[in-house]
Parts: structure tokens; C-alpha cells; sequence
């Protein structure tokens, strides 16, 4: 719960100083502020990959230092399995970015960026995992606390608008199922 609550009033602070286009839509006269919703965007993303890259880190170091219940192939779905999962989170870096006319490939770099921080932090994470590992548990709800913000804040609303608001939230739900399912399945 502690983690949880920092990553949401982390969020919280970012939002306060890169405020989000929703504020400034009475004085469109205001500053530009599809900048700050797309950078509040890839620092939640980034900050969420953070732990995330941890977490393989651990995995790997329990491995490398003979924890029984590890092995190479279950370190190896880890990382594939958050491999996976990050071209949707790239995606919600670089579409947006895109449809708001930053160019493609600038777009595309800035999705990537955001997950390139996952192979780093699992690399001190096993340099340094004697100190790292009993620090897990805050980390990834830190970062579970980050993520829901950002859902909950910008990713919701910005569903919810348009002729085929439908659409996002029969997919948000869809998402959501598979998520429910692969948890109780892979355990």
C-alpha cells in the first residue's frame, strides 16, 4: 500500500507540473499542452518499466545464484512474457505522439525509449540484487500506483470521447478479461 500510494502522488506532483490539456480547454490561447499530456504519458510509462525491468532482474540473479525454485526457462518466459507486453505500452507513447503530429520515426524512438529502461534496471538489479530485492515489493506498487493513475486520469477519458467511445471501452474490458485470465491461469 505504501509503494501504491507513492507511485500515485508521484503521479499526482508530475501532473501538477505538466498539467494536461483538459485544464487548458477554456483558454485554448494557453500553453501547448499536448507536449505536457504526452510527456506525463511516457514518464508513467517509463517509471512503470522501471521496476518491471527489476523484477526480471531478480528473477535472473535468483537463477544465477541457485534458487531452486528458478530456472532458465522461467526467467526466460518472464522476460518474454514483459517483452510482449511492451508493444502495447509503446503504443500508447507513440500513437498518441503521432496522431498529435510528432513524426513517425520520432514517435516510434520515443514508444521504444520508454521500454529501454526495462534491460537497464535488470542489469543493476542483478549487479546490485543483494540490496535491491528486499526493496521488490515497494517498487512494483509504486509502479502499479503510477500506471493506475495515468489510466485512470488520461487513458479513460481520452477513451470515452468521440463517435466510438464504444470501442474503447468494449476493448479497455476485453484487455482487462484477458489480463483476469492469464493471472489465474499462469498463476
Amino acid at each position: 500500500m505504501i509503494g501504491f500510494w507513492l507511485g500515485m502522488l508521484f503521479l499526482l506532483l508530475l501532473d501538477h507540473v505538466t498539467p494536461h490539456l483538459h485544464r487548458y480547454a477554456k483558454n485554448p490561447e494557453g500553453p501547448h499542452n499536448s507536449l505536457k499530456h504526452n510527456t506525463l504519458m511516457m514518464l508513467a510509462v517509463t517509471i512503470h518499466n522501471i521496476p518491471e525491468g527489476m523484477a526480471v532482474g531478480v528473477v535472473y540473479a535468483g537463477y544465477l545464484y541457485g534458487v531452486s525454485d528458478i530456472t532458465a526457462s522461467a526467467a526466460m518466459a518472464l522476460s518474454l512474457g514483459i517483452a510482449i507486453q511492451n508493444f502495447p505500452e509503446g503504443a500508447i507513447i507513440s500513437m498518441p505522439m503521432y496522431a498529435e503530429g510528432t513524426g513517425k520515426n520520432r514517435a516510434f524512438l520515443n514508444g521504444v525509449l520508454s521500454g529501454a529502461v526495462e534491460p537497464v534496471a535488470a542489469i543493476i538489479t542483478v549487479a546490485l540484487s543483494r540490496f535491491i530485492i528486499p526493496l521488490m515489493p515497494y517498487l512494483l506498487s509504486f509502479a502499479a500506483g503510477a500506471m493506475l493513475y495515468v489510466v485512470v486520469e488520461e487513458l479513460i477519458p481520452e477513451m470515452s470521447h468521440g463517435d466510438h467511445s464504444n470501442i474503447g471501452t468494449l476493448s479497455f474490458a476485453l484487455g482487462f478479461s484477458l489480463m483476469m485470465v492469464l493471472d489465474v491461469t499462469l498463476g
